[in-house]
């Protein structure tokens, strides 16, 4: 490995780099931490230091570091055509391939792809279609989107207002008009006295009495994440994402699933919509499609749309300079090759993902863990103060106290990425980790939460 000047580096960050969600002035205090190499599930730092990656980098790199194959495809559409844009009649060959696979590879209502750069891009399209799609039809006033508190689906204007991050609704004027939210189907938020179940079709009722509340009329849209990620590894009841689908077909309107996280076998299937048994209309993907490796998003357009659209809709005034990027594509190719050559989604599915739920489960045991969830790759852990007779009985840490963020650096400085949303701790592993390689991510996610349970007690928040 290569020398690095780690302060050097760090005072250039600091002067010239402004990073996504940070508070810069004390991030230039500390100085930021130099990612330099990555293998398989493993990161290594400008110092050295060998961490696993329980993120997947940010919910991407599902088919892990160092996959040589996808760097000679995207080098070798670089010597080729590095770039040319889909505009003005205008295609090229990766785009097109990458379109029909991805057509073989989802549910069988979509056959047609709208390539973006990233799934913020990806959202603010779905924006723009379903309101074309209403207004095509001559119904004009039909334009308002539901989605969630708590929900993400990016950071562009469409997408911030889409997702319920009051921080980020606090910045910027928004939501912007057109765009309403309910409640998330969080069963220990929510869910007391109640069983799952009975939870999740009080939870997707929510969604019947905001429509009735704006007017069926003028709704054109609902948009959630199958499993809610930046929220905090929201998993909804079995029973919440049918209920789901029966409301929007009662009304009619359509379903938006973002699958930018859940998408291409985080959780077991290609696109997390099957495993919950809903039929969306649109589905947003990003991440998971190159595994990182290169910026690509877009979303998959289901016939109800597209049939609209191509056939009535005229010219579709939207687009960006990147859609369809030629290498973009190339590694998106490569990268779904890997998926299907290692049926990586299947052993998520029959193999992987099981061990992991019972591996993580055993972690409940922890004093300091209240409760502890899985599905497929992604799973979550909540911090508490003292465990009750049940889940709502747990008393929680004082929010001031952020012991999330105190167990998160815990993690960090003894090799282990794992991501702290409140005092909720949660990860997204790379999807080619093995089973021996999730006892090693346990037990080190154990040692960590022992270390965290040491200094809040040397603290007296216990």
């Amino acid at each position: 490995m290569s020398n690095y000047d780690t302060n050097e580096i760090q005072k250039l960050d600091t002067a010239h780099y402004m990073h996504p969600f940070t508070d810069h002035k004390a991030l230039g205090e500390k100085g930021a931490r130099v990612m330099v190499r990555g293998e398989g599930i493993y990161l290594w730092d400008s110092e050295g230091k060998k961490i696993i990656d329980g993120m997947s980098g940010l919910w991407c790199v599902n088919v892990g570091y160092g996959r040589t194959s996808i760097s000679k495809a995207v080098y070798q559409q670089m010597e080729t055509l590095p770039f040319y844009n889909s505009f003005f009649n205008t295609t090229n060959v990766p785009a097109v391939q990458l379109a029909t696979k991805l057509a073989q590879i989802s549910p069988p209502q979509f056959n047609h792809v709208y390539f973006t750069g990233s799934g913020s891009e990806g959202n603010d399209t779905n924006v723009r279609m379903v309101r074309r799609y209403w207004d095509v039809l001559g119904y004009k006033d039909r334009h308002t989107i539901i989605s969630r508190h708590n929900a993400y689906h990016g950071s562009t204007m469409a997408g911030a207002s889409l997702g319920g991050m009051s921080g980020m609704h606090e910045q910027g004027g928004l939501p912007i008009p057109g765009i309403v939210h309910i409640g998330q189907p969080n069963y220990l938020e929510s869910g007391k006295g109640m069983t799952e179940e009975a939870f999740g079709i009080e939870a997707a009722s929510w969604l019947e009495k905001k429509i009735l509340e704006v007017g069926a009329e003028k709704v054109a849209a609902f948009i959630g994440e199958p499993v809610q990620g930046a929220g905090g590894v929201i998993i909804p009841p079995s029973t919440y994402w049918p209920e789901i689908q029966r409301i929007c077909d009662k009304y009619g309107i359509l379903l938006i699933a973002d699958e930018v996280i859940c998408g291409f076998g985080r959780l077991g299937r290609w696109f997390a919509s099957e495993l919950f048994g809903i039929k969306p209309d649109l589905i947003t993907f990003a991440k998971g499609v190159t595994s990182g490796y290169v910026p690509l998003g877009g979303v998959l357009v289901g016939d109800r749309v597209a049939k609209v659209l191509i056939e009535q809709g005229g010219e579709f005034n939207h687009g960006f300079t990147y859609s369809g990027h030629p290498v973009a594509c190339a590694a998106a190719l490569e990268n779904i090759r890997i998926l299907e050559e290692e049926k990586l989604v299947e052993r998520v599915a029959e193999e992987t993902g099981p061990y992991l739920k019972k591996r993580f489960a055993e972690l409940a045991d922890h004093p300091l863990v209240g409760y502890a969830d899985s599905c497929g790759f992604v799973a979550g852990l909540n911090l508490v103060r003292s465990k009750g007779a049940t889940v709502h009985d747990n008393v929680a840490f004082d929010e001031s106290l952020a012991v999330g963020m105190v167990c998160r650096g815990y993690m960090f400085n003894n090799g282990m990425i794992m991501r702290a949303v409140g005092d909720r701790m949660i990860i997204a592993p790379p999807l080619v980790m093995t089973t021996a390689q999730i006892d090693e991510m346990v037990t080190q996610i154990r040692h960590c939460l022992d270390l965290t349970y040491a200094d809040v007690k040397e603290r007296g928040w216990l």
